[in-house]
């Protein structure tokens, strides 16, 4: 229990987690949380909306948000869009967490700075993913070779998957902060909605299961999202571009599409705490990707 009126040293802000795809950003706010709140795959561009995480302690509340990779091509509405979250998200927090990953500085890498220098907002570079260079040498090298020093002020080594260096982070952070009233309830999360949370963890089982192109055009929706009793019944269409694409998302026999909602209904059960009947099926909506009033329907307005 915080005691906010005799504490006058909590603090509180907006801390946003920015970096180009698969640098590990969703894998930190959810073991900053202690809880899966955005999905984690291998593949890049998982993380398609902004998404938010707060963290109650006693010293204060952190706000941290979750953002899409931020990407150079931009062929379709849909990366532009994500593009857009990505860049809006930055604009009006106390602090930005710019990720990398050690051992690599890319084009993206040092365009996103520059978006980020131009922005002036306050920002904390973090090296992740740090066990990949097995040798102390090969990282000091590679931050005293791409990191100047004027550019960013202080940097943070860690890796998310592990928790290695993350609890310096996150005291790093809160230390950043102004002296506030928390804004949110202590015992409240994220700001998405549990139906948002279900479709993204179908979404998260469709992506790990299909190969190359396919996830990046599929979206779920979730059309029936309702508890009776002890039993949670849920209701997704996924839905995907053509109906060549469909095929592959049922397989033969179903048996594709049985798997998928297997995995999702055992995420959904872990993450609500109760037994979960899901009901998936699959349709197509043509070029969704390029279509603004598609993308709009689908939930990705610019809201």
């Amino acid at each position: 229990m915080i005691d906010q009126a005799s504490d006058s040293r909590f603090r509180f802000g907006y801390v946003a987690i920015v970096g180009r795809p698969n640098v590990g950003k969703s894998t930190l706010m959810n073991r900053i949380l202690g809880q899966k709140i955005s999905i984690v795959t291998a593949k890049p561009q998982t993380t398609r909306q902004q998404i938010m995480g707060i963290k109650t302690t006693g010293a204060g509340q952190v706000v941290y948000l979750d953002t899409p990779g931020i990407h150079r091509s931009s062929g379709r509405a849909l990366n532009r869009y994500m593009n857009r979250v990505a860049k809006a998200a930055f604009r009006d927090v106390d602090l930005v967490l710019f990720m990398i990953e050690a051992g690599r500085w890319s084009r993206n890498d040092r365009a996103i700075l520059k978006t980020l220098r131009a922005a002036n907002v306050p920002i904390l570079l973090v090296i992740n993913k740090v066990d990949l260079l097995k040798k102390r040498g090969e990282l000091l090298s590679f931050v005293a070779e791409n990191v100047v020093p004027q550019e960013l002020e202080e940097v943070m080594m860690i890796c998310a998957t592990r928790g290695d260096g993350v609890d310096d982070l996150e005291a790093k952070v809160m230390d950043k902060l102004p002296f506030s009233r928390p804004f949110y309830d202590e015992d409240q999360i994220t700001d998405r909605s549990e139906r948002f949370l279900a479709a993204e963890l179908v979404r998260e089982a469709l992506t790990e299961r299909l190969h190359q192109e396919l996830p990046y055009a599929l979206t779920v929706e979730i059309e029936q999202f309702k508890r009776e009793g002890s039993l949670l019944n849920i209701g997704a269409v996924i839905w995907v571009e053509r109906d060549s694409q469909k095929q592959i998302v049922i397989g033969k026999g179903g048996q594709a599409l049985k798997q998928i909602g297997s995995q999702a209904r055992r995420a959904m059960e872990e993450l609500f705490e109760q037994k979960v009947f899901l009901q998936t099926w699959v349709k197509v909506s043509k070029d969704w990707t390029r279509s603004q009033k598609a993308l709009e329907r689908f939930g990705y307005g610019e809201s």
